[in-house]
């Protein structure tokens, strides 16, 4: 495994494989890795004849008084899970290099980052899209891996690459789970085991909200039982959404259709966090 910290050195590196004929498979991550992340990079290294990982906290997805400061960040513990899976490319960028002195360009994907997290952290998926784009541009994959977790996320991607004319197959991969079923999250570690305890509540919440779906009840009443079942937790600080979504647009369904999003955002203490389920009848 080879660690690239300067764009520069990433693009060239990229620019020659790509002359080779070579395939580039490539997973954007902000480090804390976990099972969920490293379940993305063995997909790349199948699918692909290089792998390039990227751990970058980025500042630009981050509102003020959010947890951009703390957000977990173990580098070494990183490097020793990639060497271990064997990548080939970890690019390790500086903030500076990403966004030097009088940095001013941005990208915005209109009609889906305002939905859902988006009206609970403006800006932040300007920023996401904007590093993601810097991203595709220094390496250039073939094909790049998101997790189905961060469902908003990957569909404002596919967006982006699809209206930019970005020449990039976007991948999103199945959410991994705890044994429990909670989703892993590199910020399950704000959580101390009452709270993570506690936490589980979000992934019944989705189940019961899939079997109510396939049972044919209405997805106004599914809303109702899955908010029940969340308001029942005392230590659910907050219910920012939970109900049932369209999958293209992220507006809410009133109607019944035939694909729905169960997707849910709470607090548990100070701790937010995210989870979703795609379902079809």
């Amino acid at each position: 495994m080879e660690i690239i910290r300067i764009p520069r050195i990433m693009r060239e590196i990229s620019r020659e494989l790509r002359a080779k004929g070579k395939s580039i498979g490539f997973v954007p991550t902000m480090g804390a890795l976990h099972e969920g992340h490293l379940s993305l990079i063995k997909r790349a290294k199948e699918e692909n004849d290089f792998t390039v990982v990227s751990i970058f906290v980025n500042p630009t997805q981050f509102a003020q008084g959010e947890d951009y400061d703390r957000y977990p960040r173990d580098v070494e513990s990183d490097k020793e899970k990639l060497q271990k899976i064997e990548i080939d490319y970890l690019f390790l960028p500086d903030v500076e290099s990403l966004y030097p002195q009088g940095y001013s360009t941005y990208v915005t994907v209109e009609g889906l980052s305002d939905k859902l997290c988006g009206k609970f952290r403006p800006g932040h998926f300007r920023g996401v899209a904007t590093i993601v784009c810097k991203l595709f541009n220094i390496i250039k994959p073939a094909k790049a891996y998101f997790g189905q977790k961060d469902y908003q996320q990957s569909l404002i991607i596919r967006r982006m690459v699809e209206d930019l004319n970005f020449d990039i197959e976007i991948i999103v991969c199945p959410t991994i789970r705890e044994q429990d079923g909670l989703a892993m999250s590199s910020r399950n570690l704000y959580l101390n085991e009452e709270e993570r305890k506690a936490a589980t509540v979000i992934y019944k919440a989705l189940q019961e909200g899939e079997k109510l779906l396939k049972q044919g009840a209405q997805p106004v009443d599914v809303n109702l039982n899955m908010m029940e079942i969340l308001k029942n937790e005392p230590l659910v600080k907050e219910i920012q959404y939970a109900g049932v979504f369209d999958p293209l647009t992220l507006e809410e369904v009133k109607e019944k259709q035939k694909k729905y999003l169960l997707a849910i955002a709470l607090k548990i203490a100070e701790t937010r966090l995210i989870d979703n389920l795609l379902v079809e009848v």
